[in-house]
């Protein structure tokens, strides 16, 4: 039985790749499997193979949990299609796109057809693999939440203080106090100083003057 050997990489991610043997009469399901084996992505989310030219221009599509409008469209199924159908060229190339909804797109391209597979080993294979693959973003995922332990709104907590922050902070916080506790003193003592301390030197301007 034959064997294709493709090299897989990222359209946007140059320093990740990967080298996958597979049957010739094994399917796109089966690559497409391999591929995400491969990326640790979990592989049931939406996703198509395109037939491509050397431009990586999408043509005939054979997809995987297709929705509705291309199930109208008769879009060839990935378990239903080997492989062999569609190798025309020594260097055949596919356009793949992962996951419709956050999407990576790869270029598969067909490097070597070797005549005789290797006793013991199970197909697909990946026999080579650099670069670690970016994370898969699955939509609708919940962020990770640390319930509060009290229903009281922990002020310090929330400022990320710790005990010794609080204690600096209520040292602060009194000697602000102090200081405008002071100045207010300051204040009245001025306001009653200030009260008597215009009368020194005052001179009755309204008493009448003696003009005889």
């Amino acid at each position: 039985m034959a064997l294709y050997r493709f090299r897989v990489t990222f359209e946007d991610y140059d320093d990740v790749m990967r080298e996958i043997d597979i049957k010739s009469n094994q399917n796109f399901e089966d690559l497409h499997r391999a591929i995400h084996q491969s990326t640790g992505y979990n592989p049931e989310f939406p996703s198509s193979f395109y037939i491509s030219n050397d431009q990586w221009i999408k043509g005939e599509e054979i997809t995987y949990l297709p929705n509705q409008k291309r199930i109208d469209r008769g879009v060839s199924l990935m378990n239903k299609v080997k492989l062999s159908s569609f190798i025309d060229d020594p260097h055949q190339k596919f356009y793949y796109t992962f996951n419709f909804d956050r999407p990576y797109d790869f270029h598969v391209e067909l490097m070597k057809i070797i005549l005789d597979e290797t006793p013991g080993v199970v197909y697909p294979t990946v026999i080579k693999s650099v670069g670690e693959a970016p994370r898969q973003i699955i939509p609708g995922a919940a962020p990770t939440v640390i319930p509060p332990t009290s229903d009281d709104f922990d002020f310090l907590n929330e400022l990320a203080f710790s005990p010794e922050d609080a204690e600096d902070f209520t040292e602060v916080v009194d000697e602000d106090e102090h200081e405008e506790k002071t100045l207010h003193e300051g204040e009245e003592d001025d306001e009653f100083g200030n009260e008597f301390s215009d009368d020194e030197g005052f001179e009755d301007d309204a008493k009448p003057h003696d003009d005889y």
